[in-house]
């Protein structure tokens, strides 16, 4: 392979929702001391959306209202699937949110994020990304990891 890994040298980590096999992907992937977590979203162990944006007639967010119980339900799955592999986010160097509202995200993202990492300022870089659609009409956010083991 070009990146000089191949499928023996991965680990892989799933939840087992649905998405997972019909978009074909692991939740995260470990090569060497480093955790690839792929986006991560609010949803319980059988896949259902936490906390869910209310719709409008055209099937678009009514509101940003649940962003933050969105947000700290992702952080949750996240810690879960950095787990498999016996990482917290203490490992985290790197995180990308995904959001449909800047503000309403930024409004709640430092409480949250500070909430999640246990600490007032989280040793890992951040990125706050508008984008016009999600994986999912309820969704409001997802995040995107890199984590890395090892000593710190």
């Amino acid at each position: 392979m070009a990146n000089g890994t191949d499928a023996a040298s991965k680990d892989t980590a799933y939840f087992g929702v649905p998405w997972e096999e019909a978009y074909g992907y692991a939740q995260a992937v470990r090569v060497g001391d480093t955790i690839y977590v792929s986006g991560q979203l609010a949803h319980d162990a059988d896949g259902n959306l936490i906390a869910p944006a209310a719709l409008d007639d055209a099937g678009k967010p009514r509101d940003f209202s649940q962003i933050e119980a969105q947000m700290r339900a992702t952080y949750k799955n996240a810690t879960k699937i950095l787990a498999r592999f016996d990482a917290t986010l203490d490992h985290v160097v790197e995180e990308t949110l995904f959001v449909l509202d800047v503000d309403a995200a930024f409004a709640v993202a430092g409480s949250v994020r500070k909430e999640a990492y246990g600490t007032d300022r989280p040793q890992c870089a951040s990125n706050l990304i508008g984008v016009a659609r999600l994986a999912f009409p309820e969704q409001l956010i997802e995040i995107a990891f890199k984590a890395v083991l090892g000593e710190r």
